[in-house]
């Protein structure tokens, strides 16, 4: 650890020394503009519905997948709910560590007795629990969007946006049942129990079973590649880059020694965690994701709390708003759309990058992790995103924050002030949580480009050492270096992953559904048993 630490920050500094330079940052920015342009225009490209308004592709393929996933298994985000909660609770871990048929299958007195004594030998492959997968997933999904995005939301397409982000949340959770339910059925099991999953395995193999395996294998290295480019710049470049602004804004330090330094400090907590892979990924958020969202959620029910009056005219203004359209440029579509991007880009539904982290997961149903990678979506955007716009909404009738229909540039300062207006200095917490956020967001995309990078290079130790010291340094460089049209690419990477894999998704949608089954008939038989009288085994793991 000590070695590798030491050689990453032999080999960072003359990138630093590099990077500080203005003119070279602009010099980085201009090329990449000049060369990734017509990617980014692609991935982003907004198709004309009117003179007034325009949608991106991206989003319309984004929120017609969920849309489609909602209704071909019946309702599973809402019919779900509550299964992936006991989950979650651990409640059905006995039947997805040894499996039903194995616990409650036989019902013969001498089966039963035997069972107790041999129920520790058959275990399920994963490295972690469902807690931890959905916080590791949580990690990278939760940030800086749900605090800077949705004000930059509401200042384009005014309160009526928070109602269609809540619907692009909840559309969102069938999108994450179908691909985390893949990520899980597909993965591959290393010797040592190393697990290896994510869309890249399940379009290779899934689409191999359908007779598609050579699209198969393009759909897969495209996703690679993709996950790789978006970890290093949406992942990684531009969270380093914002919380460094915020950590010198905090402490009013001037020049680019304190992002410097800063940026040095975030590349070796990271690195120690990363080190460690998936496990103690998991290890650092279950207990961070938790904290931070807890804090910040907590910040906004003291202001509903204070300002309760408030409350029912914001939810008026947020409907009237959602189907009016009033004052908004592309009136009632223009604030649709607002509304169903924010929320479709913070939880990365249909993206594939969850499935990687949910993969990891002790279960011998698939499924068990679909259903519990649908609370994703949920708290990330209808619980967070809608917290964060009730605050600003509720806050504006009386302190004039923000104009609607007035796009804002930072939208970081505008959720600060609307907390400061109720609780004094709260935007000193609230930096400190979008620090934590990038912190755990950068850790869990650090995870995903892995994932992509060993599925094109190999697996082996020295090979994901490259990877995790290109990582960290490009922590330092973003935290330092203006990004531009390095945080575009970045962000095209990211979304252009929506395509492959939104494809195979919808091509193995049987295999979904078949799973789908065969876990809620396990849970079904388990039920059975304990009604008959059978003991709950659980209690004995």
């Amino acid at each position: 650890m000590k070695k590798y630490l030491l050689s990453l920050s032999t080999f960072l500094f003359p990138f630093i020394i590099f990077a500080q330079e203005q003119t070279t940052s602009e010099k980085i920015d201009s090329i990449f503009r000049d060369y990734t342009g017509w990617f980014v225009e692609g991935i982003f490209y907004e198709i004309p519905f009117s003179e007034t308004f325009q949608i991106p592709w991206v989003l319309i393929v984004l929120i017609g997948g969920a849309t489609y996933f909602t209704f071909y298994f019946k309702l599973i985000n809402f019919t779900g709910f509550f299964t992936a909660i006991k989950v979650v609770r651990g409640k059905y871990e006995d039947i997805e560590k040894h499996g039903a048929d194995t616990l409650y299958g036989d019902m013969t007195p001498n089966e039963q007795e035997n069972l107790i004594e041999t129920i520790r030998d058959d275990s399920a492959d994963g490295e972690v629990s469902h807690f931890q997968a959905l916080t590791a997933a949580l990690s990278a999904t939760v940030g800086l969007g749900n605090i800077a995005g949705v004000a930059v939301a509401l200042s384009i397409g005014g309160p009526g946006a928070t109602f269609w982000m809540i619907v692009a949340g909840l559309l969102g959770m069938a999108s994450k049942f179908a691909e985390c339910t893949l990520g899980v059925k597909f993965r591959d099991v290393g010797p040592d129990g190393t697990v290896y999953g994510g869309p890249m395995y399940y379009l290779k193999k899934g689409l191999a079973e359908k007779g598609m395996g050579g699209l198969g294998k393009v759909l897969a290295i495209l996703f690679a590649i993709f996950v790789i480019g978006g970890s290093i710049g949406g992942g990684n470049m531009f969270q380093a880059n914002q919380a460094a602004a915020q950590f010198v804004q905090l402490f009013e330090l001037e020049g680019t020694s304190g992002a410097m330094w800063f940026g040095a400090v975030i590349a070796i907590v990271v690195a120690f965690v990363i080190i460690g892979g998936i496990k103690r990924i998991a290890k650092v958020t279950e207990k961070v994701v938790p904290f931070m969202a807890g804090i910040y959620v907590l910040g906004g029910l003291i202001i509903l709390g204070v300002n309760y009056m408030h409350i029912g005219d914001a939810f008026s203004l947020i409907f009237e708003g959602a189907f009016s359209g009033l004052g908004i440029a592309g009136g009632l579509v223009g604030v649709m759309i607002q509304g169903i991007r924010r929320g479709a880009f913070s939880n990365e539904a249909g993206v594939g990058s969850a499935a990687i982290a949910h993969s990891a997961v002790r279960t011998k149903y698939p499924a068990s992790e679909g259903i519990v990678a649908l609370l994703e979506p949920f708290i990330d955007t209808v619980v967070i995103c809608t917290m964060t716009a009730l605050v600003i909404v509720i806050t504006n009738f009386d302190n004039n924050i923000i104009q609607y229909g007035v796009p804002v540039a930072e939208g970081v300062q505008i959720t600060a002030v609307a907390f400061d207006s109720v609780i004094p200095h709260f935007s000193i917490i609230l930096t400190i949580a979008v620090i934590l956020f990038a912190v755990s967001t950068m850790i869990s995309w650090s995870y995903y480009g892995l994932q992509g990078w060993i599925f094109l290079f190999g697996r082996g130790k020295i090979k994901e050492l490259v990877y995790k010291a290109l990582f960290c340094i490009f922590i330092w460089i973003g935290s330092v270096i203006s990004l531009g049209s390095v945080i575009d690419f970045s962000d095209a990477m990211i979304f252009a992953m929506v395509v492959p894999n939104i494809i195979g998704v919808v091509l193995l949608t049987p295999v979904i559904r078949k799973e789908l089954k065969k876990y809620m008939n396990a849970i079904k038989i388990k039920h059975e048993a304990i009604d008959e009288g059978l003991e709950d085994l659980s209690k004995h793991l």
